[in-house]
């Protein structure tokens, strides 16, 4: 079995490690000439860590990203509503990661190198269009047309499956449903951008303050080698809601320049505590500008030999940072799925009946923002601000906020924990 996948983002990467330790073939079409550390911060879920644990990256995880200890809600004013604990703290056998992602890219990007050869990973063949070859070789196959982004020329690849993780503008997604499937705008846009500052709190931790109804600003550190030397690489996201949802108006494009005088007059006066908004904003050396859109879960991934995987399949809101880690986990479970499969047809169908149903879930829960309903309960109640929480929420909203966190970002501890590993066995 040859599977070939669209894409060397960190779904597409993910998928060819994964391939290959269950001793399938895989080649990647790449767009871009170059791969290039790009983006900025995400964070990896304990459940993903695990994924790229078991292939053989946990060292470089550790080396490159911040283990993140908790995650603290706060108000505008920088009063903290609760803290939960992520990761390890948690009680999962494996840490939660903040981490660049393009550093991650790299990471994964000279693991398959290393692992499959330099020929696996292909750069400058853009996707156009497949088709159906039954007859080629006496089997049944799947012929991919990719056009040389340096020449020009037509290229024709043959595979016993097409995987598309070509992001939220998959054109592998637009082939298999041209009309129909737009993207959808949640109001909200965002700016991001990465600040060197001092640490805050015990500096590892996440920090949310504000609430979807007006600004929100998502901060955590990223770099061990910047703490190392007593300072913060902070990645941070400024949230603003300038309309209701709807269909996102023109391209949607995470690499657009923005300007500091658009998002800063949203965050004017937010001096918390323990951070300086207004200067982690200004101190940022590029700033990127992006709308927070998503689609709607399809009712198939695809047909036959062709599936999807990652934001091609499921581009969600980053409510609960999960993003990236169901990216991990789409790879790890559709090598696992062509592993036990008499052919790609059937592994493909296998991969999906579960994947999809569990994504498409938290494509729908990601919009709802549950944790920020408690934030602006807690601004309405103490507008001002205030010194113990407990005197504005009771112990059960402050329990159901903690519930409403885990829904959308965590998986059970103990299942995971005890999870049988998603690894196939190497033949003795």
């Amino acid at each position: 079995m040859h599977v070939l996948v669209i894409g060397a983002g960190i779904g597409g990467l993910t998928t060819a490690l994964s391939l290959h330790a269950a001793g399938i073939g895989c080649t990647i079409a790449e767009s871009a000439t170059r791969l290039k550390p790009l983006g900025v911060g995400i964070n990896l879920q304990p459940h993903a860590v695990r994924e790229l644990t078991e292939l053989g990256l946990g060292d470089a995880l550790a080396a490159t990203g911040i283990e993140t200890s908790g995650l603290a809600y706060a108000n505008r004013h920088g009063d903290v509503i609760t803290t939960l604990p992520r990761g390890r703290n948690a009680g999962y056998r494996w840490p939660q990661y903040s981490i660049h992602r393009g550093r991650l890219q790299m990471i994964l990007a000279e693991a398959v190198r290393d692992r499959l050869g330099p020929h696996a990973l292909r750069l400058g063949l853009a996707f156009d269009d497949f088709q159906d070859d039954p007859q080629h070789g006496g089997a049944g196959q799947v012929a991919v047309r990719l056009r040389d982004r340096r020449t020009g020329q037509e290229v024709l690849e043959r595979a016993d499956a097409l995987v598309g993780a070509d992001g939220v503008h998959s054109a592998v997604r637009a082939r298999l449903y041209p009309h129909g499937d737009p993207l959808r705008w949640s109001g909200i846009t965002m700016w991001r951008g990465i600040t060197e500052t001092d640490p805050y709190l015990d500096g590892a931790s996440m920090v949310v303050a504000g609430a979807d109804d007006g600004a929100k600003i998502v901060a955590y550190p990223i770099c061990p080698k910047t703490r190392a030397r007593g300072r913060a690489s902070v990645n941070w996201v400024a949230e603003v809601r300038l309309a209701g949802p709807g269909p996102a108006a023109g391209e949607a494009d995470w690499r657009r320049q923005g300007g500091l005088e658009d998002v800063l007059p949203h965050f004017a006066g937010w001096r918390l505590p323990f951070m300086d908004v207004p200067a982690m904003l200004a101190g940022a050396g590029r700033i990127l500008q992006y709308p927070m859109v998503d689609r709607d879960p399809l009712p198939a991934w695809g047909a036959g030999r062709v599936s999807l995987l990652g934001d091609a399949a499921h581009p969600m809101y980053p409510v609960g940072s999960n993003g990236g880690s169901q990216a991990i986990l789409d790879a790890r479970y559709l090598a696992l799925a062509l592993a036990g499969a008499g052919d790609a047809i059937d592994g493909l169908a296998a991969y999906e009946d579960v994947r999809r149903p569990e994504t498409s879930d938290l494509v729908l829960a990601s919009r709802r923002f549950p944790v920020d309903e408690t934030v602006k309960l807690v601004e309405q109640r103490a507008p001002g601000g205030f010194a113990d929480i407990h005197q504005v929420l009771t112990p059960q909203e402050l329990a159901a906020m903690a519930e409403a966190q885990r829904a959308i970002a965590d998986m059970d501890v103990e299942a995971l924990n005890e999870r049988p590993s998603w690894s196939v066995p190497t033949p003795r």
